[in-house]
């Protein structure tokens, strides 16, 4: 039976939890199923995305709201396109409804309720958001576990200026109560952080990894995969790759510099960076560095990985990351921290190397081993790439979207 699903997330194939969208999104369509997204703004000319401002004037209101009531600590509670969003056709009557991040003023918290009456509502974690009363990685803090307020860090991402995180954190929980939502998590981490938050008590959590297209992120020779991105053939290289690349503590960008600075100057190495501010990095390690900047297209993404002899994700709490995953569809080793949901995929001394969060010491003599030890890299390279294929694969990842929401629909219609 076809479906009609509508997702919302704050992109269509930018961005982390934006290209996760996009794919769960192809992949439904793959499988004859009638899938829409409804994004803050759009990157793609996919016909079946559509703004929720839908033009200029909704969604420079939308940015006004999101200033002032960041401005009050009152999150999101006022979107102008929450009116749009009501008249929209895509939600005259949908099958199911699914959420990825809400945050970034284009949803309004409030429409939650509404939502859930037309249709079952699947908010798939790509953060901790939905569950604190205002950050999307609340890092050692653990007041989300019992109601926020008295917050330490205003402004982490997305940042408040007066602390309402506990009216947040109610609210919230009214809400949620109302919707009857059903989480997805992608990974160990976030699902453990679904089921011990108080606020999805009694939501059925499920785990739902994320997936590739495995005939664009597949394994490429390093020569030909260096030819595209016109890179150098003879060195050793190190992919770093984050939507942010330069001044991000929360992927690490710190840490690896540190430990880039313990590794010391290599003639035989360099380091490839990925992501927006890329070039930052220039001068301030001792290795060399290739900018890549922010690659958009999947292609160059997976030319990327492929490009690479070791991907390093540093990063202090974490998810899934999708390049965790891409690097093992193309058959590269990842040395990690030990952090979030990282442990899913990187399997220390089987898929890549693990390391103690925030060790540089550690990260950097990981990194040495693989530089220096290709027989290593490949080994666990194969291994990655195996996994990739058994666990990571888009259809797999859409095949079980589709089950869950036939389970849900039986459901309801009992």
């Amino acid at each position: 039976m076809s479906l009609s699903v509508v997702h919302f997330s704050t992109a269509d194939r930018e961005g982390g939890s934006g290209r996760s969208a996009w794919r769960i999104h192809d992949g439904l369509r793959r499988r004859e199923h009638r899938s829409r997204m409804l994004v803050s703004y759009r990157v793609t000319d996919d016909p079946d995305v559509d703004t929720v401002s839908g033009g200029r004037l909704l969604r420079l209101a939308d940015r006004a709201a999101d200033l002032a009531t960041g401005r009050l600590g009152l999150q999101y509670l006022a979107v102008p396109s929450t009116a749009r969003v009501k008249r929209h056709a895509w939600l005259t009557s949908p099958d199911i409804i699914q959420l990825y991040n809400t945050h970034g003023g284009y949803f309004g918290t409030r429409l939650l309720p509404w939502l859930a009456a037309r249709a079952p509502v699947i908010w798939r974690f790509s953060d901790m958001w939905p569950a604190t009363g205002h950050c999307a990685y609340a890092g050692p803090c653990e007041r989300w576990r019992t109601g926020c307020g008295a917050c330490p860090d205003l402004a982490g991402y997305p940042p408040i200026k007066r602390d309402r995180t506990a009216y947040l954190w109610r609210l919230k929980r009214r809400l949620y109560r109302r919707a009857n939502l059903t989480v997805v998590a992608p990974s160990s981490w976030s699902e453990t952080v679904a089921r011990e938050s108080p606020l999805f008590a009694g939501a059925a959590v499920h785990r739902i990894p994320n997936g590739l297209d495995l005939n664009v992120f597949r394994p490429i020779d390093r020569a030909a995969a260096r030819a595209v991105l016109g890179l150098d053939p003879a060195p050793r290289a190190i992919l770093f790759s984050a939507h942010v690349a330069s001044d991000n503590p929360r992927k690490g960008s710190d840490v690896l510099e540190a430990a880039l600075a313990q590794l010391g100057p290599r003639d035989d190495a360099m380091l490839l960076v990925a992501g927006v501010g890329a070039e930052n990095w220039v001068g301030r390690v001792p290795q060399r560095v290739v900018p890549l900047g922010y690659l958009k297209d999947d292609r160059l993404i997976a030319a990327a990985a492929a490009a690479a002899d070791v991907v390093v994700v540093p990063s202090a709490v974490e998810n899934l990351p999708n390049g965790i995953v891409e690097a093992f569809a193309c058959a590269r080793p990842v040395v990690a921290f030990d952090a979030g949901g990282i442990r899913d995929a990187v399997r220390d001394g089987e898929t890549g190397l693990l390391v103690p969060p925030g060790d540089a010491e550690a990260l950097a003599a990981a990194l040495e081993r693989l530089l220096g030890d290709p027989e290593l890299g490949q080994r666990l390279g194969a291994a990655a790439l195996d996994l990739a294929r058994r666990e990571f694969s888009a259809d797999l990842e859409a095949q079980r979207f589709e089950t869950l929401y036939q389970d849900i629909l039986r459901e309801r219609a009992r």
